[in-house]
């Protein structure tokens, strides 16, 4: 079984939230939210383990509180 990695891995962190905000300028709430939607598909797609991606959710859903 994989494991979801919790440490620090990714290059130039700075510039992918740069452009994480960047792709969310301008739009509304709702056109917001469905971008991020679309983003975690297609990262979760690209990811493609069942098991990693229950650890994701369930690691998201205890920092959500």
């Amino acid at each position: 079984m994989a494991d979801l990695i919790l440490t620090p891995n990714l290059d130039n962190g700075d510039d992918f939230y740069a452009g994480l905000l960047a792709a969310h300028d301008g739009l509304e709430k709702s056109e917001s939210d469905a971008l991020n939607a679309r983003l975690v598909l297609v990262l979760a797609n690209h990811i493609g383990n069942a098991d990693v991606l229950a650890q994701a959710l369930k690691s998201a859903a205890l920092k959500n509180g």
